[in-house]
């Protein structure tokens, strides 16, 4: 049976096992985008917390990953986020920060997935 599209928080590692190489944190954020491309064409609303705490970072002058204003923007932004969401779908390797997420969407009791097939279809494509 078809349900009401979610919005769905991908979690996923963003810094955790990159040394803050820019490659490699680059190709993160492109893992969890291709997860939310699926998502999307499935017919939910996916976010990513990098979507939209990196452009904030960049306007704000730019900061390196564990440097204070990063620490200012960057999971904040993701718990905002997450204050509006419907679910959460925990991706890829280890990762504190994406571990809480997901610690705090149960405890918010949001819908928590950790595997892309477990996700009701909304029966409508986008």
């Amino acid at each position: 049976m078809p349900s009401e599209p979610l919005m769905i928080l991908v979690a996923g590692p963003y810094r955790s096992g990159t040394g803050d190489d820019p490659a490699e944190l680059a190709a993160n954020v492109h893992a969890m985008n291709e997860v939310a491309l699926h998502l999307f064409r499935a017919g939910h609303l996916p976010v990513t917390g990098e979507a939209l705490a990196l452009p904030l970072l960049e306007t704000a002058g730019g900061a390196a990953p564990g440097t204070p204003l990063f620490d200012e923007i960057f999971h904040p932004v993701a718990e905002r986020l997450l204050a509006r969401c419907d679910a959460v779908l925990r991706i890829g390797g280890p990762s504190a920060g994406a571990d809480r997420m997901v610690r705090q969407a149960r405890e918010a009791g949001l819908s928590v997935f950790t595997d892309l097939g477990h996700i009701p279809s909304t029966g409508s494509p986008a």
